[in-house]
């Protein structure tokens, strides 16, 4: 082997290597092609285009990138394309069909094409000046996910049948990380809607009111173990739970439905006080799920007792405190009655405290979604929380939970729950 040839060598598989490494960049599947694409056009082709099925056969053409990106009109080529016809006459529909790769040496004018798919793709490639392509199926698990074209402008540098090995390997390995993406993604779709479809109806009281949001991360790897749930007990007295179980992925949703509903059960059948309503819970995770861990705050409200006052009795497990926020935008942190998160100590005695709620007063239960942030202290979130919820005390609660969502869940990396309670009559209107 010449040095050359050795060059030429090195530098496919560069080529394959840094296409793989961009795609694995990132877990978002769309923004992981655009960065392969970017990587192709610079180095094999001009252009790159990348045309993907959906579940129900449909195919989109997911990104167009060119080596000189100002040709392409914004969003003029990128969107669903017509039906992949059954006859798969021309040479996308053939590769979807599962043919290929494909060379494109001699490319036809679109007044040629054999169906409206076929005319799509001979219009791109008049557009962009395509003089040879190479289409090559996106092939895994025996099922075609889509396609991708590249394509070069210059007639005197053409591809040929010798680039046809090259580009296979290197799309086979792309195939398999756009199906571990999808299957991921799919996992991801399947553990929100798990979740979604947990939380609760509140209860409508005549003098409590009670709200809540929920909102998955920002990020396609964050689905964890976040809820909520609030639910009135048999001798009268309102329950509120929040909850973190640990993890970020559908098992963390399963675990955190099972603690729910085992949460419920004890709650409704011992209606004991929140420390000792913990304390079995713990127990119970223990026997039945060994390596389960959640922080949860469990809190039962208590009124109106005489001369119309109110009273928080509640007990944490690892949560992050209670927030109570007076009409007047006083802020204060429940902090009594912490302990060990669940999963720890079965052992752990819990304690559970007691707090007047002022009238017109909210209390806020949130999880940490809400206001960690990377790279600065959980203190400076606590605080900026306190600052938010005072000036939003004399809104209506259910205004109160969306300014607080809009506010400080729009840009975290966690997903995000609240539950806020106000011992007030509902605000009724003419």
């Amino acid at each position: 082997m010449g040095d050359e040839d050795k060059k030429a060598l090195l530098g496919r598989l560069t080529l394959l290597a840094d296409a793989g490494t961009a795609l694995a960049s990132t877990l978002d599947l769309l923004e992981g092609l655009r960065r392969v694409c970017r990587v192709l056009t610079g180095r094999l082709g001009d252009w790159c285009v990348v045309d993907l099925l959906d579940e129900r056969g449909r195919l989109e053409r997911a990104v167009v990138s060119h080596r000189t990106p100002e040709v392409l009109a914004p969003g003029g080529y990128e969107g669903l394309l017509p039906p992949v016809p059954q006859d798969a006459a021309g040479p996308l529909p053939r590769v979807l069909r599962g043919a290929g790769p494909l060379l494109l040496a001699d490319i036809p004018s679109p007044n040629r094409a054999a169906n409206p798919l076929h005319a799509r793709q001979l219009e791109l490639f008049e557009q962009l000046a395509a003089r040879s392509a190479i289409i090559t199926p996106l092939r895994a698990r025996r099922e075609v996910l889509g396609a991708l074209t590249v394509a070069r402008t210059d007639a005197d540098h053409p591809f040929t049948k010798n680039d046809l090995p090259f580009i296979e390997a290197l799309v086979r390995s792309l195939a398999l990380q756009v199906d571990n993406a999808r299957l991921h993604q799919q996992t991801q779709r399947i553990a929100e809607r798990f979740q979604r479809d947990l939380l609760p109806e509140l209860p409508q009281l005549d003098h409590l009111q009670i709200a809540a949001r929920y909102t998955p991360a920002q990020a396609i790897a964050q689905v964890g173990g976040d809820w909520y749930d609030a639910f009135v007990l048999p001798q009268g007295d309102t329950v509120l739970v929040i909850g973190d179980v640990a993890g970020h992925d559908l098992q963390a949703a399963i675990a955190m439905s099972a603690l729910r509903n085992m949460l419920r059960g004890i709650a409704v059948d011992r209606q004991e006080p929140p420390g000792e309503v913990l304390r079995r819970l713990d127990l119970t995770i223990h026997t039945l799920y060994e390596e389960a861990t959640a922080t949860c705050i469990y809190a039962l409200v208590k009124g109106p007792q005489q001369g119309g006052l109110w009273g928080l009795h509640h007990a944490s497990a690892g949560h992050l405190p209670p927030l109570l926020i007076t009409a007047d935008g006083d802020t204060r942190y429940l902090e009594t009655g912490a302990g060990l998160m669940i999963g720890v100590d079965p052992a752990h005695q819990r304690p559970t405290v007691f707090d007047e709620l002022p009238a017109h007063s909210t209390v806020l239960l949130y999880t940490d979604g809400l206001i960690e942030r990377r790279g600065e202290s959980l203190d400076h979130g606590l605080t900026r929380l306190r600052q938010h919820t005072a000036a939003l005390c004399r809104e209506p609660l259910e205004t109160f939970c969306d300014e607080l969502l809009n506010g400080l869940a729009a840009d975290t990396n966690d997903d995000a729950a609240l539950l806020a309670v106000r011992p007030a009559p509902p605000t009724h209107t003419a």
